[in-house]
């Protein structure tokens, strides 16, 4: 019997740093991106805001945003990447494996956000999977 899946989109994309203020003057004075930074109880992550789509009509449609991380001695992979929504992030993570990548520690709670955590792919490319949260499932 063939299943047909269903595309899972990207939702987000990051960039690690090492220098906060260099990254985020970079993409604002070339590309007018917007940043937040979020502070040091949230690691040191920068938003990066790329498109008006929520109050702008006729936004390219399927624009995403993204984020900037702090480089980190003991994180692997520490390179672009995408985030990829998924409905389940256990079996996600059960399908990396069954595909021959590898998953990179447990998944970790976002407050608001969801559950979050990274990926190698068979090639080597690190991205990552977010299971949204949900208005009636609490997180973690």
């Amino acid at each position: 019997m063939n299943e047909e899946k269903i595309l899972k989109p990207v939702v987000h994309f990051e960039i690690p740093y090492e220098d906060p203020e260099r990254i985020t003057k970079f993409y604002q004075s070339v590309f007018a991106w917007r940043t937040q930074v979020l502070g040091e109880d949230m690691g040191g992550y920068i938003l990066a805001t790329t498109a008006d789509s929520d109050i702008r009509p006729g936004a390219p449609a399927g624009a995403i945003d993204g984020g900037f991380y702090p480089r980190k001695q003991d994180w692997p992979a520490q390179h672009p990447s995408i985030v990829i929504a998924v409905d389940n992030i256990d079996e996600s993570m059960r399908d990396v494996q069954k595909a021959g990548g590898k998953v990179l520690g447990d998944p970790m709670a976002i407050p608001g956000t969801g559950l979050y955590v990274s990926f190698l792919d068979p090639e080597g490319n690190r991205g990552s999977m977010l299971q949204p949260a949900s208005d009636s499932e609490p997180e973690g």
